[in-house]
C-alpha cells in the first residue's frame, strides 16, 4: 500500500435484523487497518453504513407492521449506529442507501451505463434467495430436508428458493469476462486471500452471464432513471455506496479523486459481488477498479456460521459488558487468522483475557510504572550504560515494527498483533531476569536500576503506539500515565514507522498512576 491515501470500507449491512459479533468482527478488522494507516501518517478514510433497499427489507418491515423507511430508521438508530460505539469504530462516514446523495449517485451511474450501451431490456427467470438477495446458480442450490424436503433451498440459508420471472434490465457483465480474468492475472493480490482469488477466477472462467439489475415485482428501491416502473436490483444499488459516499455523480468529486480506489473488507459469502460484479461495473463506467478485495472467513459458533436466523447470533454487548471493548477488539484480531474461518468460545476469550491482557500486558505496565513511582519518584529514569539485554529489547522493537508493518500490508492483522505481543513477552522476561527490586537494594546498582526501568518504560512507550490501532482505550491510558502526552505529543500523532527510534521519553518525564487496564474477570462471569 504505497499510495498517498488509503480508503477502507466495510460492507454495508442489511438492516433487516440487529447486528451480531460477525458484523462487529468485520467492522473491527477494517477499523484496525484504518487506524494503523492513520498512525503511519497516511491520509486515510474509513466508510461503513447500511443497506436498506430490497425485498428482504420490505418483507421484514411488513412483518413488523411498518413501512420499510421507518423500519430502517429504527434499526439504524437503535442497533447499527450504537454498534459502532460498542466496538469503538473510528469511521469517517456512515452511508445509508436511502440517503439522497446515494440515490442521486446510483441514478447517475445507471444513466451513464445505459447511455454507453451497457444496459438493455430483456426477460429473465431464475431461482432467487431473498435472504441473499441473489439469483442462484446450480452450485449454490441444495435439496431441502425436513420441512423443506423435495424443495430446492439456498446452501447458505437452508430456505426454499423462489422462482422469479420478470421483464428486467440487464447489465452486459459478460462483456467483461476477459478483462476480469486479465485483472486477476496481472494483479494477483487484487483478491485476497489466495483461496478467495482461486474461487473467483474459477467462477469467472465458467462464463459470465449478464446481470439482471432491475425489479418490477416490488417498489422498495431506487427507480431506474429512464423507466420508473423498475427499481434497481439491491446489490447493484448497494455496491455503488463506495463511490456515492465520495460524492460520485455530483459537481464536486474531490473526495473521489482524493481517496478512490478503495480497499474492500468483506465476508467471503459476498466475495463474488465485490470481486466480479463490482469491478465489471466500474470498468463499464470508466472508473478504476478497487485496490484490493479481501474476503475474510466466518465466525463459527458450534461449527456453524454466525446467524440470527439459526439462533447462533451473539450480540457484541454480551461480550463487551463482561470483558470491555478493547478486549473484544484484541480477541477477534488475535485469536483468528484473518482470512480464515474461526471459532468463538467463551472459554477461549476468558483465557486469553486473563493470560494475555490482564496478566501479560496490563500487569507489565502497572509493575513498571509502580517501580518508577517507588524508586524514581514517578519520573522516567535516566538510562546509563546499556548492556546486551537492554539493547536486545531495542532491537526487538525495531524488528517487530518492520514485521508488523509488512503483515498489515498483507492484511494479516493476526500476524501483526502476534509480532507486537513478542515485545510484551520479552519485557516480562527482561524484568524477571534483571530483577530491578533486587537492584534497588544496592546503592551501587542505582545506575543499572535506572537503565533497566528506562528500557522497560521505553518498551511501554513503543507498545502504546503499536497497540493504539487495536486497543485504543488502554493504549491512551498508558500513554497518559507515562507522561508521554506532555513530553512528546498526542498518541494518535506518533508516527508508527518511528516507534523503533529508541530513547524518545526524556529522562525526568513525570508519570502518573496507571488505571487498571484490564480488571480481573472471573471465568464463571463469562456466559
Amino acid at each position: 500500500m504505497s499510495s498517498p491515501s488509503q480508503y477502507f470500507t466495510t460492507p454495508i449491512f442489511y438492516v433487516n435484523d440487529a447486528p451480531h459479533i460477525g458484523h462487529a468482527y468485520t467492522e473491527v478488522a477494517t477499523d484496525v487497518l484504518a487506524r494503523w494507516n492513520r498512525q503511519r501518517g497516511t491520509d486515510t478514510r474509513l466508510l461503513t453504513g447500511t443497506d436498506e433497499h430490497g425485498q428482504k427489507i420490505l418483507r421484514t418491515a411488513s412483518a413488523h407492521n411498518t413501512d420499510p423507511q421507518a423500519w430502517a430508521d429504527k434499526l439504524v438508530r437503535e442497533a447499527w449506529e450504537p454498534l459502532l460505539a460498542e466496538v469503538n469504530i473510528s469511521n469517517d462516514d456512515f452511508i445509508r442507501t436511502t440517503d439522497e446523495r446515494h440515490e442521486k449517485g446510483v441514478q447517475a451511474f445507471l444513466q451513464k451505463l445505459y447511455d454507453d450501451g451497457y444496459i438493455y431490456a430483456g426477460e429473465f427467470d431464475g431461482l432467487y434467495c431473498v435472504g441473499c438477495e441473489e439469483f442462484k446458480t446450480k452450485t449454490d442450490v441444495a435439496e431441502g430436508t425436513g420441512a423443506f424436503a423435495g424443495e430446492q433451498v439456498c446452501k447458505i440459508h437452508s430456505k426454499p428458493l423462489e422462482l422469479l420471472q420478470e421483464k428486467n434490465y440487464f447489465f452486459k457483465m459478460s462483456a467483461f469476462q476477459d478483462r476480469l480474468l486479465a485483472l486477476y492475472e496481472e494483479r494477483p493480490d487484487f483478491v485476497q486471500p489466495a483461496s478467495a482469488r482461486n474461487e473467483v477466477v474459477a467462477f469467472v472462467q465458467q462464463d459470465l452471464a449478464d446481470l439482471s439489475i432491475s425489479r418490477t415485482s416490488f417498489d422498495w428501491g431506487i427507480p431506474i432513471p429512464w423507466d420508473n416502473s423498475h427499481v434497481t436490483y439491491v446489490w447493484f444499488d448497494a455496491l455503488l455506496n463506495y463511490i456515492t459516499a465520495l460524492n460520485y455523480g455530483t459537481e464536486d468529486e474531490s473526495l473521489l479523486e482524493r481517496y478512490w480506489p478503495a480497499n474492500h473488507i468483506v465476508g467471503k459469502d459476498i466475495l463474488r459481488f465485490h470481486a466480479v460484479i463490482w469491478p465489471a461495473m466500474l470498468m463499464a463506467a470508466g472508473l478504476e477498479v478497487p485496490k484490493h478485495v479481501f474476503g475474510h472467513g466466518w465466525l463459527l459458533v458450534g461449527g456453524e456460521k454466525m446467524s440470527k436466523s439459526k439462533l447462533t447470533g451473539i450480540a457484541p454487548n454480551e461480550i463487551t459488558e463482561t470483558f470491555g471493548t478493547d478486549a473484544f477488539r484484541y480477541y477477534f484480531m488475535r485469536a483468528i487468522s484473518f482470512g480464515q474461518d474461526g471459532s468463538f468460545s467463551w472459554e477461549d476469550i476468558a483465557a486469553r483475557y486473563q493470560a494475555e491482557l490482564a496478566n501479560g500486558f496490563g500487569n507489565l505496565a502497572s509493575r513498571v510504572l509502580a517501580m518508577n513511582a517507588k524508586y524514581f519518584d514517578s519520573a522516567q529514569p535516566e538510562s546509563a550504560e546499556s548492556a546486551a539485554a537492554d539493547r536486545a529489547i531495542a532491537e526487538l522493537v525495531a524488528d517487530v515494527v518492520a514485521r508488523a508493518e509488512a503483515a498489515i500490508d498483507r492484511f494479516a492483522i493476526h500476524e501483526a498483533l502476534a509480532a507486537v505481543w513478542e515485545i510484551v513477552d520479552a519485557l516480562n522476561g527482561y524484568i524477571t531476569e534483571q530483577e530491578p527490586w533486587v537492584l534497588a537494594k544496592d546503592a551501587a546498582q542505582r545506575d543499572r536500576l535506572g537503565t533497566v526501568l528506562a528500557t522497560a518504560t521505553e518498551g511501554l512507550r513503543a507498545l502504546a503506539v503499536l497497540l493504539n490501532p487495536v486497543i485504543p482505550v488502554a493504549a491512551e491510558k498508558l500513554w497518559v500515565a507515562l507522561g508521554a502526552a506532555d513530553a512528546i505529543g498526542a498518541l494518535n500523532e506518533q508516527p508508527l514507522g518511528e516507534v523503533g527510534n529508541w530513547g524518545q521519553l526524556p529522562a525526568g518525564t513525570k508519570q502518573t498512576q496507571l488505571e487498571v487496564l484490564f480488571p480481573r474477570v472471573e471465568i464463571n462471569e463469562a456466559k
